[in-house]
């Protein structure tokens, strides 16, 4: 018999059990301890006892984020002890009489090995990258890193055993876990993946518009260019196309831009000077609005504003090296370059912009102080930053994620800034298509005349699509045409009811179809299915029946769930 206090430990416990079945954990029971007994340890100093046998009966995992701490039995050894390579058999049999609680790093392994004492590091790998998890995302550096050293100390420099693999993967267990246990953003990545390729592959037979060609450097792209990359707020990825191929920003930089603006001055400050309203007119218009303001930052007149707020008081060089550096953060520190070729292009073909910038002076837009010229030089700077699809998407993901870039973990931008970014994306982002992309697509997104699109599906991932032919407004004819067959279909425009639409696949529900099944809090009979036991194992007892501290007023016991207890 066993006693347990209903706390937060067994909620916890609970709710982070994988979604691997027991008895599909319990058919490799060889591997497994007989028996074991942990303490969990709790903030208050409180210690509850669990003791459970799974010698072939079902048993409980423990908690994730929670240090346990095991009871050691007569013959038990320390699982944190160094293992010397000609003992390691001798710890696999200690390990069975003492029944030492399996970690974390043991479970993963045996998922993967499925019954094999060993497993090939290559099926390591295609088992992570099928999660959505890159080898060379920044956060699992250290464990790619003993992978490498690892794998050239063994003879054969393929094969890993248990030891060997725990010692590979316990400094990123935590991230690993997520993974396996399908705790991502999108947990069935795969299917979504093959779903996003035929996607890709509808819009590539499109063959109308044209390229830009009043930026001379511009008209130099190949029309057959295509790509689309994304990346989601855990940092899953997929890249399918000409994925690696630079090219510059030009408007989509205006967005990035103006959040780096709000960050750095808030949002009271920077709307000082520029409005929040969609135009109605052309991007590149000589036009204010009734209060003498560029009517957003996502048009050219809004956009050349924003620029004279960056970093003020600085010159242009230390300017442009605060944007290249914060344009970095939040790629990840993944591509972004500069093309001079395209920047002296604009600067040579800039009269209209040139027109704008003395149109501003004359209102007096500018913040006092400001050099039209150099703000100007700045501008055509910025839309000369060079990204690939890859980086791209990480710049979005970031947006997607709050100002937190996926791939690191770094804070970038504030909760404020990125808001107020969506919010202007949404309503300006699509020249003069924006209400139309608003109404079809429903998501925040900008454009750009380098035939790029950078689109945000809030929460969830950034995506950056990009293909030089452009319609008569200015966007990408594939990219359009991509946003617009991913909304019909996933549930991702912001409109979508994600209860009631069921015409539409949801990538964030395993499966695509039906929302993941959690315990809710002391869902005792859902834990009984969920251990898919026959008879009664939970029954309520008086407090005082309990050995434990009594303060939580409903105590549970388990019964019959093993032998021999």
């Amino acid at each position: 018999m066993l006693q347990l206090r209903a706390s937060i430990v067994l909620k916890e416990l609970v709710q982070t059990s994988p979604k691997r079945s027991f008895s599909d954990i319990i058919r490799h029971k060889k591997t497994l301890p007989n028996a074991y007994t942990y303490s969990a340890a709790y903030p208050d100093g409180r210690i509850s006892k669990l003791k459970t046998v799974c010698n072939g009966r079902p048993f409980i995992l423990p908690l994730a984020g929670r240090r346990f701490l095991c009871t050691k039995t007569e013959g038990a050894i320390d699982p944190t002890a160094p293992v010397k390579k000609d003992e390691s058999v001798q710890e696999t049999t200690a390990e069975k009489k003492a029944g030492i609680l399996p970690s974390l790093e043991d479970l993963l392994f045996y998922s993967i090995a499925e019954g094999q004492e060993r497993i090939p590091a290559h099926k390591f790998i295609t088992a992570l990258k099928a999660t959505g998890l890159r080898t060379g995302d920044p956060r699992l550096k250290e464990c790619m890193d003993m992978l490498k050293v690892t794998l050239k100390s063994t003879s054969d420099g393929v094969m890993l055993d248990r030891h060997l693999f725990k010692k590979c993967v316990q400094s990123n267990i935590v991230l690993l876990t997520q993974a396996f246990r399908k705790k991502f953003v999108i947990p069935d990545f795969q299917p979504f993946a093959s779903h996003i390729d035929t996607l890709y592959e509808k819009a590539r037979n499109l063959s109308g518009g044209l390229v830009a060609d009043y930026i001379p450097q511009l008209a130099k792209f190949s029309p057959d260019l295509w790509a689309v990359s994304l990346c989601t707020v855990d940092g899953q990825r997929h890249t399918v196309g000409d994925t690696k191929v630079p090219f510059c920003l030009q408007s989509c930089v205006k967005p990035l831009k103006y959040a780096i603006a709000v960050h750095d001055h808030g949002t009271e400050y920077v709307h000082r000077f520029i409005g929040k309203e969609p135009s109605g007119l052309r991007f590149n218009k000589l036009f204010l609005d009734e209060d003498d303001k560029p009517h957003n930052p996502m048009v050219n007149a809004g956009a050349i504003v924003c620029t004279s707020l960056i970093k003020q008081g600085a010159s242009n060089a230390e300017k442009f090296d605060y944007m290249m550096s914060f344009l970095k953060m939040m790629a990840g520190n993944e591509y972004v370059g500069f093309s001079n070729a395209t920047f002296q292009s604009e600067r040579e073909s800039g009269d209209r912009n040139f027109a704008i910038g003395y149109y501003l002076k004359e209102k007096k837009c500018f913040p006092d102080g400001t050099d039209m010229t150099a703000v100007l030089d700045l501008y055509f700077q910025l839309c000369s930053i060079e990204v690939t699809c890859e980086s791209a998407s990480v710049m979005a993901a970031t947006l997607a994620n709050g100002g937190f870039c996926p791939i690191t973990g770094e804070r970038v931008l504030s909760p404020e800034s990125v808001r107020d970014t969506l919010s202007l994306m949404h309503s300006c982002g699509m020249y003069d298509f924006s209400g139309q992309f608003a109404f079809h697509v429903g998501l925040p997104a900008k454009s750009g005349v380098a035939g790029g699109i950078l689109l945000v599906v809030p929460n969830v991932m950034g995506i950056m699509c990009w293909s030089p032919p452009l319609d008569k407004l200015g966007n990408s004819v594939r990219g359009i045409q991509f946003c617009t067959d991913l909304v019909s279909l996933f549930n991702f425009h912001n409109y979508d009811n994600l209860r009631h639409f069921a015409k539409k696949h949801d990538p964030r529900r395993e499966g695509g179809e039906q929302r993941q099944y959690t315990l809710g809090p002391l869902d005792y009979e859902s834990l009984q299915k969920e251990l898919a036991l026959k008879d009664t194992v939970w029954t309520k007892v008086s407090p005082t029946e309990c050995n434990e501290d009594s303060s939580t007023t409903v105590v549970y016991r388990m019964e019959n769930v093993g032998e021999g207890n």
